[in-house]
């Protein structure tokens, strides 16, 4: 079964959850070093990442469910990769975001929320770009950008 769509959609997508993550972070970080309030466009933004970033994870997810058979055909690195790494890592980086976006919701205070979601969004940033097979790496040689 042809499952390129599903992969076009996930890889295309990872572009959005990047970003909105980034931005997310980045604006509540410079919003904590300024010490101003956040505002509805920036509590929006983090409220989009942490939506993209669940959408990203249900189809990953179901191209992993879909395509587990293929993994055991693979070489040792690649199999590992796509097997434990990327899927274990990106569903730690999920589950900061949204330890990120409740934790700030609970604070009292909006520097604690502003604290709360830069470096939950922030530290999940990293760990996605590292789990996030480029074509310029070993493990995504071959694989186009989109």
């Amino acid at each position: 079964m042809d499952h390129s769509f599903l992969i076009f959609a996930h890889s295309l997508l990872r572009y959005l959850v990047l970003f909105a993550v980034a931005y997310a972070g980045i604006t509540h970080l410079v919003g904590l070093l300024r010490g101003t309030p956040i505002l509805n466009g920036e509590r929006t933004v983090a409220i989009v990442a942490l939506a993209l970033c669940h959408l990203q994870l249900v189809l990953g997810l179901v191209l992993y469910l879909l395509r587990r058979g293929l993994y055991e055909d693979m070489a040792k690195p690649y199999q590992t990769f796509w097997k434990y790494e990327h899927l274990g890592t990106m569903l730690i980086a999920i589950i900061l975001v949204t330890l990120g976006r409740v934790l700030s919701k609970r604070a009292q205070e909006e520097r604690g929320k502003q604290v709360r979601v830069a470096i939950f969004y922030l530290i999940a940033l990293v760990l996605m770009l590292w789990a996030t097979p480029w074509p310029f790496t070993v493990i995504g040689h071959g694989r186009p950008w989109l």
